[in-house]
């Protein structure tokens, strides 16, 4: 049993630009998982940040509830359990919420685009096991995000080509943005085998 002011689990956070391969890699991990990008601002919040077309940035960190994410990995960390929200990106709404549960589990995932946002708050809540920064080229990451993303009908085509481009151009600056705020850059296979370890 962990000390009286230890966590019940600490958190590996995964960040990665979108389409990176964070999602696949939490599934394939085998221990539980909190999404972070479940923790988006409503599509008619008006504090919403917008690109120079007027479209939202969905990008951006304000465009993301950072707060509540972190209390979240805070109280899955210390009591066990947490309820999420579950957000669905096509309509850009909040459609429910679901329990996740550490189910005797001493490490947990937590992968989402803001990574960044929270890893310094993790590290002083004292919940932070591990924090990674997955990559590989960006021209794959932008083929293989824009497949998925036409596939789940996110958004419409036109806006996932533009916001494609914006994101291939500005990965290194995202990679970077991870890496400074103390995540590992690692490559897909290996965050993938890191996270089967914790869990085993």
């Amino acid at each position: 049993m962990p000390a009286a002011d230890e966590p019940l689990a600490r958190v590996v956070l995964v960040g990665g630009a979108s389409g990176s391969g964070k999602s696949r890699i939490a599934e394939r991990s085998g221990l539980p998982i909190l999404r972070l990008d479940d923790y988006y601002r409503e599509g008619d919040d008006p504090s919403l940040p917008r690109l120079e077309s007027g479209e939202v940035d969905w990008d951006h960190p304000d465009s993301w509830h950072r707060d509540r994410a972190l209390d979240a990995l805070e109280e899955l960390a210390r009591t066990g359990r947490t309820t999420a929200p579950v957000y669905d990106i096509s309509r850009s709404a909040t459609v429910g919420s679901h329990e996740v549960r550490l189910g005797g589990a001493r490490r947990f995932v937590a992968e989402g685009v803001f990574v960044a946002e929270v890893v310094a708050e993790a590290r002083r809540r004292g919940i932070l096991s591990d924090a990674l920064c997955v990559h590989r080229s960006r021209w794959v990451t932008m083929g293989l995000r824009f497949a998925r993303d036409l596939r789940e009908h996110r958004k419409s085509p036109g806006f996932l080509v533009k916001r494609g481009v914006i994101l291939a151009r500005r990965e290194p600056a995202i990679v970077a943005r991870l890496t400074d705020a103390g995540c590992r850059p690692v490559r897909v296979r290996t965050a993938a085998r890191m996270l089967a370890a914790d869990a085993a």
